[in-house]
């Protein structure tokens, strides 16, 4: 099996700011707000390096269309529209709730912390889900650069 190298590193960072914010959300509840504070940088900084090693690979490498039978293709794009719908609203909730703690709106960040935690960790999961769909289970279609679509070479 010949697993792609950035797609695999870019998930694990997924999984590892999953993983910090269920540290961070259990460090609250002990009312440790440092290790809270760090913790949840740390779990923003693990979903940046997702999101710049993502965003690199789409636009030079490009996107891996679905590779799987074609009679499910319509449920994977289903489900991509999904994941995609949250992380684009988990990444939206994260920053206001980061920008909320920091800036010690603490009221608004209690309300949203625990929503944005869960938005996360759908993401997180249907993120991984959509990765196995790709790489695991079914050996990814044809890849082609946002560049190479746009200006034709």
């Amino acid at each position: 099996m010949d697993i792609p190298i950035l797609p695999t590193i870019s998930t694990t960072f997924i999984v590892l700011s999953a993983i910090t914010v269920a540290i961070g959300w259990y460090q609250i509840k002990q009312r440790k707000v440092e290790q809270h504070k760090k913790t949840m940088f740390i779990a923003a900084l693990f979903a940046l390096i997702f999101f710049i090693i993502y965003a690199s690979r789409t636009i030079f490498v490009g996107n891996t269309a679905f590779g799987g039978p074609d009679s499910i293709k319509i449920y994977y794009t289903i489900f991509l529209v999904f994941h995609i719908f949250l992380a684009t609203s988990g990444a939206v909730f994260g920053l206001v709730t980061l920008w909320t703690g920091y800036s010690n709106k603490l009221a608004r960040h209690k309300k949203l912390g625990p929503i944005t935690s869960i938005v996360w960790f759908f993401t997180a999961t249907t993120g991984v889900l959509v990765y196995s769909l790709l790489y695991i289970l079914y050996r990814g279609g044809e890849t082609t650069s946002v560049i190479k679509a746009i200006l034709g070479f």
